[in-house]
């Protein structure tokens, strides 16, 4: 080939095959690339800087004297060693990870359960669901904390009347948020209650995109409602499933507001931490703000150690 059909073949992006047919090479646009810089710049900004903080303060000595303008001490990774070889730090991390996966699970099934049988009933009905969930959804989450504090009160709680209305006399005036178990419980009744209407419209949505006429043919095919529920609608809304037990995850894992706000009503609170928690307890209570950021990249690392298998199972299916 000569030079002049060398410039020719850059300048019209065509080479030759073997048999003298011109192949067009694909050319990868640029204009996409270009639209992501803005995003991917606020996200190094908005999330990398923090992130950077974080760990250059896990690597110093910083507590109250520096927030008063002490120049910080380099001390590697002491903070680490002190945190992680605490026993109540790896105490604190197993009741978080157990009241994440519970907690997930049981509001990712009970939003399943609401989203099928939004599906089954009249339109009246789905409609009055779906307003109730979404109030229940907005209510802002002190309020919510504060109904749930009113109903397991010790002294005029509705639920304690309730237990005695029922036989139950031994739980007059027993104190749900002062024993650690029935904290939790009440914990988890709230952070359950809160999430289950996002997990339920979520998944209702995605069942409304499941077509009627593969419905129609499994019946006239002979498929009872528990293989078509089982068989073909579940596998086919189950990547919506996988993203809202993922994002359940996450934010469980990261619950803090609805544990502090229980803990003010006279809670064991070093018995009654979770991770969040006890990061708060850390900087803002013992001024160890190298340690909370310690722990902070803990969260961080844990978090997606926690969510790798659905972040994998999610990429196999949108590349299937």
């Amino acid at each position: 080939m000569t030079g002049k059909e060398d410039r020719m073949t850059l300048t019209t992006g065509r080479t030759a095959g073997s048999d003298g047919i011109a192949i067009r090479r694909r050319r990868t646009p640029a204009t996409p690339y270009l639209l992501l810089i803005p995003a991917v710049a606020a996200l190094l900004v908005g999330l990398g800087y923090p992130v950077y903080w974080q760990i250059i303060t896990s690597l110093q000595e910083f507590g109250l004297m520096q927030q008063f303008g002490a120049p910080p001490e380099f001390i590697g990774l002491d903070n680490y060693t002190r945190i992680f070889t605490d026993p109540e730090v790896w105490s604190v991390v197993a009741k978080s990870i157990a009241f994440c996966l519970v907690n997930a699970l049981v509001t990712v099934g009970l939003g399943l359960g609401l989203a099928v049988l939004m599906r089954a009933v009249p339109g009246w009905v789905r409609m009055s669901m779906q307003i109730t969930l979404l109030l229940a959804w907005a209510t802002p989450l002190v309020a919510a904390v504060t109904v749930f504090r009113w109903l397991f009160d010790d002294r005029n709680g509705v639920v304690n009347w309730m237990f005695v209305q029922l036989g139950r006399e031994n739980l007059d005036g027993y104190n749900w948020l002062g024993n650690v178990w029935t904290f939790f419980l009440v914990a988890s009744l709230v952070v359950i209650w809160m999430s289950v209407p996002f997990v339920a419209l979520s998944i209702y949505a995605g069942l409304t995109q499941v077509s009627e006429e593969v419905l129609e043919a499994a019946r006239i095919d002979g498929a009872g409602s528990r293989q078509i529920l089982w068989r073909i609608i579940m596998p086919l809304v189950r990547p919506v499933i996988a993203i809202v037990l993922l994002l359940q995850i996450i934010w469980d894992l990261r619950v803090f507001a609805q544990i502090r706000l229980l803990q003010d009503a006279g809670a064991p609170i070093s018995e009654t931490n979770l991770l969040g928690n006890y990061i708060y307890e850390l900087g803002v209570g013992s001024q160890d703000f190298a340690g909370a950021a310690a722990v902070s990249l803990f969260v961080l690392v844990l978090t997606m150690v926690l969510s790798g298998p659905y972040v994998r199972y999610l990429m196999k299916e949108d590349a299937a």
